[in-house]
């Protein structure tokens, strides 16, 4: 009986210990941006989108314990032309009166390298799911600013707009397309950790 007791002893220290690991991050959106990149013609056009949120748990000492999710407000993309944002938020791309988020959420959190992660989920876009790798820069090593502690990460994907059912083009003469298909995707975001009386 006393082997057994210390067993389960044990058991909830470690998972205690491993508790105590996982951080809670939350956006500092005045530093961070969601954007995109996309070939038009000869040129790359760049948008983002102004409106989002995320929620992100992150286990220095076991990443794989890490958790991401992010949700998008699509009919808040600015590519900086008012013209072309009507059409990208309509049923020939975006289609926001029906589909009015975009969502990510990991499915696993990979350390590859020192300060680098990969991270795997679901995208999903006009309804559609498709499963991406997200390739992380960071984060970056703490500070303390104004009683804050901060952290900064460059996250990359690339994907193929017509996977998500987001299939509007024209042929050029040339017979090449407007449109590039593949769009990158880039944040940098810059996190607060949540104090723990805040969880």
């Amino acid at each position: 009986m006393r082997k057994l007791l210390i067993l389960f002893t044990l058991i909830f220290a470690l998972a205690a210990t491993n508790a105590a690991h996982a951080e809670k991050w939350e956006l500092d959106k005045a530093h961070t941006e969601v954007k995109f990149k996309v070939r038009h013609l000869l040129t790359d056009v760049w948008g983002e989108f102004t409106e989002y949120d995320a929620s992100v748990i992150y286990d220095p000492e076991n990443p794989s314990r890490s958790e991401v999710e992010v949700t998008v407000d699509v009919s808040s993309i600015d590519t900086g032309v008012e013209k072309r944002d009507k059409h990208l938020r309509s049923e020939h791309f975006f289609h926001v009166e029906k589909y009015p988020k975009m969502t990510f959420a990991s499915k696993k959190v990979e350390r590859v390298a020192r300060q680098r992660h990969q991270i795997t989920g679901d995208l999903t876009i006009r309804g559609v799911t498709r499963e991406i790798v997200l390739n992380v820069g960071g984060p970056s090593a703490p500070i303390e600013f104004m009683g804050t502690t901060k952290v900064s990460a460059h996250a990359e994907a690339t994907v193929n707009r017509t996977e998500f059912g987001l299939i509007w083009n024209r042929t050029l003469e040339t017979g090449g397309l407007l449109v590039g298909e593949e769009v990158t995707i880039v944040i940098d975001a810059e996190l607060n950790k949540v104090q723990k009386d805040e969880n």
